[in-house]
């Protein structure tokens, strides 16, 4: 029984940071992640952290810009995100899985959720 909720979307000028969040009921998994979306176009891995939360991952496209984090006494996956650009805009989601291969799981391999928060840049 694993649930997340994620918040702190929001509309921001390009340049501008957000910082979203994911309420997590459990950090009993391998692998937690943020993934986005735009349109009808599959979800892209954004950023993971793994590894007993030691470790960290970041897709090219958001490398220098992005950051993963977790607050164990909150429950709580943070992604920090400076530096934002339109292509950006998309709906966000966090995601958990307790299978092996953090770094090579995606979309399929995640088997929690969260309902999605929109961040759009212009």
């Amino acid at each position: 029984h694993v649930q997340l909720v994620e918040s702190g979307g929001g509309s921001v000028q390009t340049g501008g940071s957000l910082k979203l969040s994911c309420a997590v009921s459990t950090f009993s998994v391998r692998c937690m992640a943020w993934f986005r979306q735009v349109g009808g176009k599959g979800r892209e891995r954004v950023a993971v952290i793994y590894d007993d939360r030691s470790l960290t991952y970041y897709a090219d496209s958001v490398k220098g810009r992005f950051a993963i984090s977790q607050d164990n006494a909150k429950y709580t996956v943070y992604l920090q995100m400076n530096s934002l650009k339109p292509e950006d805009t998309a709906l966000y989601y966090c995601a958990a899985t307790g299978r092996i291969g953090c770094l090579i799981a995606g979309p399929r391999e995640y088997d929690y959720w969260g309902q999605g928060t929109q961040v759009t840049v212009s």
